[in-house]
């Protein structure tokens, strides 16, 4: 027996198992997100890119060196003992090196030497494209299943094809971005707003003009839009008796609650504040208290949903369309001047 040989052959089996021992740290941002920062000019986005680009290399070249030195092995085992036991050993190298390479003390030991050379190894591989795209089919399927952001999961769904329908895709989307919007993205602006003044009588002219508006409530106003003073429900008049009800003015029969909600504020703070306060409509203001829109929870849940919610009284289906037939011709005096 060659002592030689049998050292050889042992420093090749520590070889084998530092090399196998290797898995290189890959980054926990998914490889969508990382491409997105990389193209906003985010430094370290970049080098990490560049360096997960190089990693299935790595493995590659992993894969390449461990087949080669098991073959070594295979051969120094045979010179250095019988043929028969050298094969056994060998068959038994190949069988157990990977669960001895794994354990914590050696792989532990693999991973100090590798960060130490990785730098020379990337820059090996870059040296040599042409060998590693040859042998880059060796290398293991690194599965990515990581989300990193809304952005990302967007993009999914926006790619998913057949797997999702029309209907399903947009109301993943709407619930996606429903956070980000505020009440003024979803109001029914001003422009659109029918109101009634609170000393109109309910008689048969007013239920009949209230009716071919279409809506199932109007605010009430005192002197103009910017003073609601409560809200008229046309649910709640079908309960008054007819002959009461032609006598009865608006104010005694409009609810007297009414909620104010800033245009600024999030749909998400919006639907905390229906879901706590039970109502179904909100006066939305601006920074000044004047009136700016109405904010209904249909508003919110077809935000939520991505899907419209057509109220049985609810003829129009675009408001905002409305608001802007409406506002045709507002403030355009003769040799006005946009600026």
């Amino acid at each position: 027996m060659d002592i030689f040989i049998v050292i050889l052959h042992l420093a090749m089996v520590v070889l084998l198992l530092l090399v196998m021992g290797v898995r290189p740290t890959r980054t926990r941002m998914s490889w969508y997100e990382l491409t997105r920062r990389a193209r906003e000019d985010d430094t370290e986005a970049q080098a990490t890119l560049r360096r997960e680009q190089l990693l299935s290399d790595v493995y590659s070249l992993q894969r390449v060196v461990t087949a080669l030195l098991l073959v070594v092995i295979s051969l120094l085992g045979v010179l250095a003992y019988d043929w028969l036991i050298g094969v056994m050993i060998s068959l038994l190298i190949a069988l157990e090196a990977g669960v001895l390479a794994h354990t914590k003390l050696l792989q532990g030991q693999s991973m100090k030497l590798y960060e130490k050379i990785e730098p020379r190894v990337l820059g090996f591989i870059n040296r040599f494209p042409t060998f590693f795209k040859l042998i880059r089919s060796v290398s293991p399927t690194i599965e990515d299943t990581t989300l990193s952001s809304k952005d990302e999961l967007r993009h999914l769904v926006s790619e998913s094809g057949t797997l999702l329908t029309d209907d399903e895709r947009q109301a993943i989307l709407s619930i996606l971005s429903f956070g980000g919007r505020i009440v003024k993205d979803v109001m029914t602006p001003r422009a659109a707003i029918e109101t009634v003044k609170k000393s109109e009588i309910l008689g048969p002219v007013v239920m009949n003009d209230l009716h071919k508006k279409g809506h199932s409530r109007f605010p009430v106003i005192d002197s103009d839009l910017d003073h609601i003073i409560g809200i008229l429900y046309v649910q709640d008049l079908l309960t008054i008796e007819g002959g009461k009800r032609y006598t009865r003015t608006v104010e005694k029969a409009m609810d007297k609650k009414v909620f104010f909600i800033k245009e600024s504020q999030t749909l998400n703070q919006a639907l905390a504040a229906f879901l706590n306060t039970k109502h179904h409509l909100f006066v939305v203001v601006n920074e000044y208290r004047e009136t700016v829109g109405l904010l209904s929870l249909e508003d919110v849940v077809e935000a939520l949903i991505g899907r419209e919610v057509i109220d049985e009284f609810d003829v129009h289906d675009d408001l905002r369309a409305v608001a802007e037939r409406k506002s045709e011709g507002n403030n355009s005096p003769k040799g006005r001047v946009d600026v």
